[in-house]
């Protein structure tokens, strides 16, 4: 899928899920963190935000990441053909792609991640309760979640609380690639 499509489907997405909740873009900023001004940007179809920056106006609207990137309607099943599949280039030679994902009540996304040698992604904190679930496919990963690493190799799988900072790294000298599903609860504990 070409970025300008996704561009224009974040734009809207964006958009339409602030107006059905009645929210203004002060409002969103201040529940995302992410600045007015970029919230413009990204609503006029100006800019491609950072899955962190995604992410952060996603839990503010209490959607997932694929929900703002989707093209079009859900349909009963909804088949995701490797070219719309949407990627998130990371560096030289890295990469997010997500690959589906449900909103509420459900919510769950199912990533397929690589980082080359070297490379790592900070991930920022999701609303409380949240957990991620990944398996290793190729390499070894070095997780560090709330101040513990743990190395997580081929064919070994993790589910952590996503609901603080936590940080995927390639340390080896090989690529790695893992697939990772995060699931947020219906309701968050605080509401």
């Amino acid at each position: 899928m070409n970025p300008e499509t996704i561009t224009a489907a974040v734009a809207n997405n964006v958009r339409a899920q602030r107006a059905h909740r009645q929210m203004t873009l002060d409002e969103l900023a201040a529940r995302s963190g992410v600045s007015r001004g970029m919230l413009v940007q990204i609503e006029q179809g100006r800019t491609n935000p950072s899955i962190n920056t995604l992410t952060r106006i996603a839990d503010a609207l209490g959607v997932t990441v694929a929900r703002m990137v989707e093209v079009s309607d859900v349909p009963v099943v909804r088949v995701v053909h490797a070219a719309d599949v949407v990627t998130f280039p990371h560096g030289k030679a890295s990469s997010a792609r997500l690959l589906v994902g449900t909103d509420a009540p459900s919510i769950l996304e199912l990533w397929d991640w690589r980082l080359a040698p070297g490379d790592h992604h900070d991930g920022d904190a999701h609303p409380p309760g949240t957990r991620e679930m990944l398996t290793v496919l190729e390499g070894e990963l070095t997780l560090s979640v709330y101040g513990g690493s743990h190395v997580v190799g081929v064919d070994d799988a993790v589910v952590f609380r996503a609901d603080r900072p936590h940080r995927y790294a390639n340390n080896g000298q090989v690529p790695l690639r893992f697939t990772m599903v995060v699931t947020e609860p219906k309701v968050t504990p605080d509401q």
